[in-house]
């Protein structure tokens, strides 16, 4: 069985998108939203998420209200203190959900253990719990009290209580960082100075520190594009089509609602899809990123805009793609999937929304949000993340996992543009996940045996074993018309060119998305007035070649 948890459904589009013919078989016929295990922060034995607090509730360390709308706190779920997203790092108390004597605990230079005295209180006006943060409920006996330091409590949070009678978890937070702060300065300074006039690591670490020249990346903002038409839309925002004023240049603009990225807990993905898509300029079938910048309410990525439209966009049109199409377009993923893993990147989210085509067929990678970081050696990854019908058996069964997801979500999508439809189904998702762990894909009599043979090699339960992470799959017989020094260099033509009138032409893209108008998505003021604008800081950037364009 799975484990139960927390999802984060990226995108509104059901997961059940088929749709039969008459002679009984699935075809695609809908877009499929990716889902993404709720991120947990572990902090003392705490196992904060990220929560949506029904009623009015305080924050368990500065005793302050949470404030703000959706998920405007971390809760833990183990003992449910609630604290604000800010406060995370100022936790003292170790979480008693947990809380048994660990080599953690040993490791401690020091530990706090001061019980708190409490007994049974009537509470003659409005009392809030100083643990959940939640009210005390009731007429008389609502909580307990404590005797000497005065906390309050729910009976049932008495337990989960942590031993820190007396202590002002916010002050000594604080204390031991300002502690920290001198001690790190004051050890062996000459060295640290030297080191910068050196140019050693820490001139280096001193480099980085230094916040890079802001002048073209301040005059950077949604007020030099014109917004044109909607190519995307999904629960994280908008991809609009826009126009750099005055320019004639056109570009893909992803706006993200600050408020959604917040609340779903997701700054450090979106930190993330910046990088990758900064480091994207070095492959040529990856979407390149011109610069990236932000308003009080969105963050914005400019991306080179590729009017070819994406697969699914393709594949709805003709129904399946014909064997030399689908053998060209797997062979430029495999070029881009390649240069990701050999950076240390999982792309965890492969599927055909995400491969689009340039002008001339070309395809490019898009959409970096579930991308895992710095996975060179040993490191392995445990979020359980991506687009259902694309996830690998080892997700779903809870191992922890590297880039062998990715080759088992290029066989489904090889898979898809060759039949037509996925090769693992179900009615709802525990069907779904189901059958991506037990069946055998049905392979037609009329694919091809280097077709079938490839299929079955990236459809290796053992992630040890699957094509991609073992053997050369470039060398695999399915890629024998394939001229691979030609096809990294883009000198291979494709085999289909898209339908493209102007650069500024979007008619390979859903018409459903084209209709509506061209506008960023509005959020509630009081919201983003009491939004931490702190947690976005280094979210902008500029590539050098939007430089030379804004100096035009």
């Amino acid at each position: 069985t799975l484990p139960k948890v927390a999802w984060q459904h990226c995108s509104k589009s059901c997961p059940m998108y088929y749709q039969k013919e008459d002679d009984g078989i699935l075809t695609i016929n809908r877009r499929r939203g990716a889902i993404k295990q709720a991120k947990v922060h572990f902090i003392k034995n705490h196992e904060f998420t990220a929560t949506f607090f029904k009623q009015p509730t305080f924050c368990s360390v500065c005793r302050e209200f949470v404030w703000g709308l959706n998920k405007q706190g971390y809760k833990c779920r183990q003992c449910n203190a609630a604290i604000h997203k800010k406060c995370i790092d100022k936790i003292i108390g170790r979480c008693t959900g947990t809380a048994t004597n660990s080599r953690d605990t040993v490791k401690e230079r020091f530990k706090i253990d001061m019980p708190h005295r409490f007994k049974t209180h009537n509470y003659m006006s409005p009392t809030f719990c100083d643990h959940c943060g939640s009210l005390l409920w009731g007429m008389v006996r609502q909580g307990l009290k404590c005797e000497e330091c005065s906390m309050n409590v729910h009976h049932k949070c008495q337990t989960k209580v942590a031993n820190l009678c007396g202590i002002n978890q916010k002050l000594l937070a604080e204390a031991l960082t300002q502690v920290s702060l001198v001690k790190d300065s004051t050890s062996q300074p000459w060295l640290f100075f030297q080191d910068i006039l050196e140019g050693s690591q820490y001139g280096k670490l001193w480099d980085d520190m230094t916040p890079p020249s802001t002048t073209i990346t301040s005059r950077v903002s949604i007020n030099n594009f014109v917004l044109l038409k909607v190519l995307g839309k999904g629960s994280f925002g908008k991809v609009l089509l826009a126009e750099l004023k005055g320019r004639g240049e056109y570009f893909a603009v992803k706006a993200l609602k600050k408020d959604v990225v917040l609340m779903d807990d997701d700054v450090e993905c979106t930190m993330v899809e910046k990088r990758v898509l900064a480091l994207a300029w070095e492959n040529p079938f990856l979407t390149h990123l011109y610069c990236t910048f932000q308003s009080k309410e969105h963050l914005f990525f400019v991306m080179e805009y590729l009017n070819g439209g994406d697969l699914m966009f393709h594949i709805q049109d003709k129904g399946r793609f014909d064997l030399y199409r689908a053998t060209f377009y797997s062979a430029e993923i495999i070029c881009g999937l390649q240069y990701l893993h050999s950076t240390g990147i999982i792309y965890r989210d492969l599927k055909l929304d995400n491969v689009m085509l340039d002008k001339d067929g070309h395809i490019k990678i898009a959409d970096f949000g579930m991308c895992k970081e710095n996975m060179l050696g040993e490191n392995r990854a445990t979020t359980f993340c991506g687009t259902p019908d694309y996830i690998a058996p080892e997700i779903l069964l809870g191992q922890k996992y590297s880039f062998s997801v990715d080759w088992w979500s290029f066989g489904v999508l090889l898979y898809e543009m060759l039949i037509g439809q996925s090769p693992f189904q179900g009615d709802d998702e525990d069907e779904l996940f189901e059958s991506i762990r037990m069946d055998v894909p049905h392979y037609p009599r009329w694919i091809t045996k280097e077709a079938k043979d490839l299929l079955e090699k990236l459809f290796e339960r053992d992630p040890t074993r699957r094509l991609g992470v073992v053997g050369n799959i470039r060398g695999h017989a399915f890629f024998k018309t394939i001229n691979w020094p030609a096809l990294e260099k883009r000198e291979v033509s494709p085999p289909f060119k898209p339908k493209v009138k102007s650069p500024n032409d979007c008619s390979n893209f859903d018409r459903d998305f084209l209709s509506e108008k061209p506008r960023l998505s509005q959020s509630d003021k009081n919201l983003i007035d009491s939004m931490d604008q702190s947690a976005f800081a280094g979210f902008s950037f500029i590539n050098p070649k939007m430089e030379t364009i804004m100096e035009k």
